[in-house]
């Protein structure tokens, strides 16, 4: 038996690991400054969170800095971008590699070997608004100043193969905000060719990508918020107004082809078709005030942030049904998620195979990508509990723990709980 069951794991250890998968779950905590007192009374933290076990755990402290504004994963590593530094962390052990003081650096962007950042800080003006970093040892490769480059605050970046994609909203300088977008060839680190979102495109506040469009969400004077729209190709700009906005969008995200934001301070969800480039209508399942949205790639389910600014912070994560999963507390004001996806070990991943969602699960087992076969569920033992279903699997009378899911030879590891 003990010969068999060996066997057994070999074999899940041979075909288990066959598509990309979610590793962890990155989560940047702004923390909480106190600009009465001058006083940081959280500091900015970074929290790991491991879907297969549902536990969250701060990684890293960035002390002295007032707050955080953006994270990204390149390979083996990731980039932090707070108040006035950016940081390199090993993406495995958290533990900081090297950082470089860029004051008012706001959002971060790699292309092979370069860094790209963006800056802006209230009442602040800066001879450069984008500086591009060595990646490896964080050295400044270029400060693009203000008359070959942005003229004013910018934020958000979009890079698409070699062009660096770059949001300008002067949104710290109220009343002058600016919609534009500027390209950044990286291969040459040459700027230009400025696309004006014109008067309804002010104030970028989301620069976004979705096939050979570019997407901006937009808060213009803060009295409303609009919808942009630009083709890779320049042929087209189009921007559409958000009528039920009265005081501009408090966040939003892509969640497959379509646009899901919150007016600031509500709690209603709406979404927006981008390719129709009109509102679809509120979503159901949601009645919460919303800091952050984000789309987890491989399942498709939404992460979500809530947060006071100065006691708490949350994150809810939906089905594409939105019913909600589960939530887990993290630190204060989580204005990042940031998934860190792998690819499974020993076999590249088919371009066919299943993805099973919500993985952990505690009732209904989803499948996307289902093509053809019986589906079986395992146990570890090597015991086949369930068989014979297709697009969906009910798992709540299983008991709690973990099982492989089997279909045309390949396993997939889920848990009950």
């Amino acid at each position: 038996m003990k010969q068999l069951f060996t066997s057994f794991l070999l074999l899940i250890s041979a075909f288990a690991f066959s598509q990309n998968y979610l590793h962890k779950v990155l989560v940047l905590n702004e923390g909480y400054f106190d600009y009465q007192t001058n006083q940081i009374i959280d500091p900015v933290t970074i929290g790991s969170y491991d879907p297969s076990t549902q536990i969250y755990s701060v990684v890293s402290t960035l002390n002295g800095m007032r707050f955080g504004s953006d994270l990204i994963i390149d390979g083996d590593f990731y980039y932090v971008a707070a108040d006035s530094k950016i940081y390199k962390m090993d993406l495995n052990t958290h533990q900081e590699l090297s950082s470089v003081v860029c004051p008012g650096v706001r959002n971060l962007g790699i292309y092979q070997n370069k860094l790209v950042a963006t800056r802006g800080e209230y009442l602040t003006t800066y001879n450069s608004y984008l500086h591009i970093y060595d990646a490896t040892t964080l050295s400044l490769i270029q400060a693009i100043d203000t008359i070959s480059g942005p003229k004013w605050a910018s934020q958000n970046i979009v890079v698409d193969g070699s062009i660096a994609y770059i949001a300008i909203n002067n949104g710290y300088e109220w009343g002058n905000e600016k919609g534009l977008i500027g390209k950044l060839n990286l291969d040459n680190l040459s700027y230009g060719n400025e696309v004006d979102l014109g008067p309804d495109g002010k104030n970028p506040d989301n620069l976004m990508k979705s096939g050979d469009f570019l997407y901006t969400v937009n808060n213009k004077d803060w009295s409303n918020a609009s919808v942009s729209k630009v083709a890779l190709n320049g042929s087209s700009n189009a921007t559409v107004n958000l009528q039920s906005a009265a005081t501009g969008c408090g966040t939003s995200a892509l969640r497959d082809d379509k646009l899901v934001y919150q007016i600031s301070m509500e709690t209603t969800l709406n979404e927006f078709d981008i390719n129709l480039m009109n509102l679809s209508g509120p979503i159901s399942g949601h009645s919460i005030n919303y800091y952050e949205l984000a789309q987890e790639p491989v399942s498709g389910q939404l992460y979500t942030s809530e947060t006071d600014f100065f006691s708490f912070g949350k994150i809810h994560i939906f089905d594409d049904n939105n019913t909600e999963l589960s939530n887990f507390n993290v630190g204060i004001s989580p204005g990042t998620i940031v998934f860190d996806v792998r690819p499974s070990v020993g076999l590249t991943e088919q371009e066919n195979s299943l993805v099973i969602y919500p993985n952990p699960t505690k009732n209904i087992l989803y499948l996307s990508c289902y093509s053809s076969g019986k589906v079986r569920i395992i146990d570890f033992s090597g015991k086949e509990i369930l068989s014979g279903f297709e697009k969906s699997i009910d798992v709540s009378q299983l008991k709690n723990g973990a099982y492989l899911l089997e279909n045309q030879g390949l396993f997939y590891k889920f848990l009950k709980n």
